[in-house]
């Protein structure tokens, strides 16, 4: 048997290049082949933790999601008010973009029809969670007349994350973080986030 500890660290490190490879190639994209290769290891190796590739998947997902729910938590604890908060979750993509990758689920859903069935199940509870914690602090920023938009806080919601996971894309397709960033503060301005609104401090954010 090998140490729990290697154990631990092997399926990490497999775990974060196979994270690397989906935010810059796609899921279908890659192999367990060009996992070995990175790490210097035998496929088997790979079998071992992962049995297949929906396996290794499904972790990837759940994994992200801890990590982006974790920034949304510390977010909530940072201060500030509704128009931090949200430049704050915007600055969440953008620290993804500025390491030269895209939003994990946000490539997963291009291959969405190509995923096992139990991965895109995963994909969507991973927006639904944002959607739901957006709706939240949009209403929230409503009711103390920090936020001004039109329709319900849903679907603020869901245009947002929509719109924010489309920027990435054209933003990368041009080479062109600007692009993005352009197009997240015209959203934030449409939500009543003025543009000289602060940033919460030491918000930690990077999910990948």
């Amino acid at each position: 048997m090998r140490p729990l500890a290697a154990v631990s660290d092997t399926s990490a490190r497999i775990l974060d290049i196979a994270e690397r490879l989906v935010q810059t190639r796609g899921f279908n994209a890659f192999s367990y082949a060009d996992i070995a290769a990175a790490l210097h290891v035998t496929k088997a190796t790979l079998h071992y933790h992962f049995p297949t590739k929906a396996v290794l998947g499904e972790r990837l997902i759940d994994r992200y999601q801890t990590g982006f729910l974790a920034a949304l938590v510390r977010i909530d604890k940072g201060g500030g008010d509704s128009c931090a908060k949200l430049k704050a979750y915007v600055g969440i993509y953008t620290d993804v973009l500025d390491d030269d990758r895209m939003c994990l689920c946000g490539m997963l859903a291009a291959d969405y029809l190509t995923l096992p069935p139990t991965m895109r199940e995963a994909v969507r509870r991973f927006f639904d969670a944002n959607e739901t914690w957006l709706g939240e602090a949009l209403q929230r920023g409503r009711d103390k007349n920090e936020l001004a938009f039109t329709g319900s806080p849903v679907e603020a919601a869901q245009v947002l994350v929509g719109a924010l996971e489309g920027a990435m894309l054209l933003a990368r397709s041009y080479g062109d973080a600007v692009r993005f960033r352009s197009a997240a503060c015209r959203l934030l301005a449409d939500l009543g986030v003025p543009a000289h609104a602060p940033d919460i401090a030491g918000r930690e954010s990077h999910v990948a």
